[in-house]
């Protein structure tokens, strides 16, 4: 029997569980199956080059599923800042009612989705941010913890304290997230006082998810080992799968600490690499709990192996 939360309440969905943004894994494809099952699937901005091929990316979301779907918007330092505005003018125009939104400095977009009817979940990596977007307007708070694949933050707080310090201080209601795989972990999440769990890296090791079968097959191979940490030294701290890549990355740091130009060229993500078959040159992002998966799923199978 589906469970009943704030979460499914507020956004009409069957399942408390959300599949958050993820680059070059968001597409329309991915959010619909997601949505289609009884979660809130969700398209990544970003991946897309420029607004309007996100306008795309959603009427043809809209034409794979009539249920609810978000649309991320991440707001990271980058050294060619993308047009933010143009693609949040985008999620209003083509009728958009959750925005997921993540990243620094995130007042004028909350702002901006409330003004127009949006129902606003930020991704927070501490309390102090999470308490700052509720400020702001947020309905809901994303809390990130350290097992997250992607941007930790620079706390290193995990979910056992982060969310029970959540549930404590929020006055508006929280999904957790990072590390999140299973059944078992959303049934202490909902015991910690959220009201859901948003996943992402969880959903990459699925049938549907638009990434190699080989590089699904490694993240589901992996253990809890099978991550690590890079650009520390840059204070843009990135959870990331453990391969040479990001291996060199370490030693870099370790040897011109704060030097970000000297392993740029390690760090970028393309989607050619996430399509293609080749695991150890490239770089992706990993939470914690890999090898949880145990299998390749469809979306929300049945099958409790997993």
């Amino acid at each position: 029997m589906p469970l009943k939360t704030k979460l499914t309440e507020a956004l009409g969905i069957e399942y408390p569980i959300i599949q958050g943004g993820m680059h070059y894994v968001g597409y329309a494809e991915m959010a619909a199956a997601v949505s289609n099952a009884g979660g809130l699937g969700t398209i990544t901005a970003l991946t897309q080059p420029n607004a309007e091929a996100l306008r795309q990316e959603i009427r043809k979301c809209k034409n794979l599923t009539k249920k609810p779907f978000a649309v991320n918007l991440t707001l990271l330092p980058a050294l060619a800042p993308p047009d933010y505005g143009s693609y949040a003018k985008v999620i209003i125009d083509e009728g958009i009612k959750v925005v997921e939104t993540a990243g620094r400095n995130p007042k004028k977009f909350i702002k901006f989705f409330k003004e127009n009817g949006c129902y606003v979940i930020h991704k927070c990596v501490a309390i102090r941010h999470a308490l700052t977007a509720q400020r702001l307007g947020a309905d809901m708070i994303s809390m990130d913890g350290f097992e997250c694949g992607g941007h930790p933050g620079e706390d290193d707080i995990g979910n056992w304290v982060l969310l029970a310090q959540a549930a404590r201080k929020l006055k508006v209601p929280f999904v957790a997230s990072g590390g999140c795989a299973n059944g078992a972990q959303l049934a202490a999440a909902l015991a910690l006082g959220a009201e859901g769990m948003n996943m992402g890296t969880r959903f990459m090791a699925t049938k549907e998810a638009p990434i190699h079968p080989s590089i699904k097959q490694a993240l589901v191979d992996g253990d809890e080992k099978a991550t690590t940490l890079v650009m520390r030294s840059v204070r843009n701290t990135e959870r990331v799968f453990k391969n040479t890549a990001a291996q060199k990355v370490r030693e870099i740091e370790n040897k011109t600490p704060g030097d970000f130009m000297a392993f740029r060229h390690l760090v970028l993500i393309s989607e050619q690499f996430l399509t293609s078959c080749i695991i150890d040159p490239g770089f992706h992002l990993s939470h914690q709990h890999s090898g949880s998966r145990r299998k390749l799923q469809e979306i929300f199978s049945r099958d409790r192996g997993y």
